[in-house]
């Protein structure tokens, strides 16, 4: 190896570094807006429904419940992105990947294949990988590094 080759070689193990905590950054950074969109928007939504009478939740609308609940992280997610500067077809696409278990799911709760509380931790566990592969995709987006 070349003295050049070597010095390069160090260099992009000292770029690579910071890339990646920035990339874990920006995936933490995701989750947290995740929870705050579903807790906030949630609990607007609920308080709003609450005082107007209407009876809302896993036991009487789960396929809404599972819905509302992908939608909501997804606006808290989408929001964090543009604030942090992101573009909308990375954050579009992040909200995608998002809601799409959530649309899977939906039609086996629907038919009765599926429990509700079984659907829902399915979308939440399939939300946590999908987002990850999302990011893996833009990774000089979010990591500072070349796809």
């Amino acid at each position: 190896m070349h003295t050049t080759d070597r010095h390069i070689g160090h260099a992009a193990h000292r770029h690579g570094a910071p890339g990646k905590r920035r990339f874990l950054v920006h995936y933490a950074e995701m989750v947290v807006a995740m929870l705050v969109g579903m807790l906030v928007l949630g609990g607007a939504v609920r308080g709003a429904l609450a005082l107007g009478g209407v009876e809302y939740g896993m036991a009487t609308h789960p396929e809404l419940t599972i819905l509302e609940m992908a939608l909501e992280m997804s606006i808290g997610m989408v929001a964090w992105m543009r604030i942090r500067g992101h573009g909308w077809a990375g954050a579009l696409e992040m909200a995608a990947v998002m809601i799409a278990p959530a649309l899977v799911l939906v039609p086996f709760v629907r038919l009765g294949v599926l429990g509700a509380d079984t659907a829902m931790l399915l979308e939440h566990v399939a939300m946590f990988p999908l987002m990850f592969l999302a990011m893996l995709r833009r990774r000089g987006e979010y990591g500072g590094q070349s796809a």
